[in-house]
């Protein structure tokens, strides 16, 4: 009984430093490879060729996921999606559709060999919750992980955006105006964080606020549209053609001023302009 309980202590110990070791190695972003998030509308070439470049140029291989379309709007397609043609207009060599709604066939090994070859994934628009409930803890999750595990790279627009942060916005069945829904899990790409999309033309600039009240260990990304930001580890870089903006709880409160320009008051939230870079970790711009 004596010995059972040292193994049982040992074990638990074993544990708990195994934990902290990785807390403290931990990065808010993939600790290898890159991600490509876009906030959805027109994407410029400049974010393909950021995507295609990180994926490897002309010799990536790259899957495009199209879950988020929804069964209907795939079936109409007939096999046809521009996200396919451009990649190969742009030269890639090859270029792979991978779609299932049966997280049961999500979960199997041959469903998962696309991937496993693949240098870049690309996720489209439409619903975050279809892609949750696709892929969510199976084993095509995993190896998506292992896509950035090996330097690859994972894009994607809208949808495909919101879905790579750990805390799924808009993620209801229902309607996407739901903040927070019943699918609140996203596919954590980037750690505590919650990723909006289309946050100008649609309006939505104060939306992340009463999420990141709730949610004061989240920090929220609203991205507009024809805008990504590439991440890699614990910052990232916007590219394309407007801006990013960050809500932390310590801006909210009031705690802490928002590096706006001279002529700005602070507020809520503030933006994160093209060719500037964000520390993650820090939750700052990198001067």
């Amino acid at each position: 009984m004596k010995k059972a309980v040292i193994i049982l202590v040992s074990l638990i110990l074993l544990f708990i430093n195994e934990a902290f070791s990785q807390n403290i190695s931990s990065t808010i972003g993939p600790d290898k490879g890159a991600l490509v998030i876009v906030g959805g509308g027109k994407v410029p070439a400049e974010i393909w060729a950021k995507f295609i470049e990180l994926a490897g140029g002309e010799t990536a291989n790259i899957v495009v996921i199209p879950t988020a379309l929804g069964d209907s709007a795939i079936q109409a397609s007939k096999g046809v999606f521009p996200e396919k043609d451009l990649l190969e207009k742009f030269g890639v060599g090859k270029v792979t559709i991978l779609h299932t709604t049966n997280p049961q066939e999500a979960n199997t090994e041959a469903f998962i060999k696309p991937i496993k070859a693949a240098t870049g994934v690309w996720f489209v628009r439409g619903r975050q919750w279809r892609l949750a409930d696709s892929y969510l803890n199976t084993l095509t999750h995993k190896e998506l992980l292992k896509v950035l595990d090996r330097n690859g790279v994972i894009g994607g627009t809208s949808a495909g955006a919101t879905i790579q942060g750990s805390f799924l916005l808009r993620g209801d069945t229902k309607v996407n105006t739901i903040l927070e829904g019943d699918h609140t899990k996203g596919l954590d790409f980037i750690h505590q964080v919650a990723i909006d999309q289309h946050i100008l033309p649609r309006n939505r600039q104060f939306d992340l606020i009463p999420v990141i009240k709730k949610h004061p260990e989240l920090l929220g990304i609203g991205i507009d549209e024809s805008t990504a930001i590439v991440v890699k580890k614990n910052q990232f870089e916007v590219i394309g053609n407007s801006v990013v903006a960050i809500y932390d709880i310590a801006n909210i409160q009031g705690n802490t001023n928002n590096p706006s320009n001279e002529s700005g008051n602070g507020g809520a939230f503030f933006f994160v302009s093209k060719g500037q870079k964000f520390d993650l970790k820090n939750r700052k711009i990198v001067k």
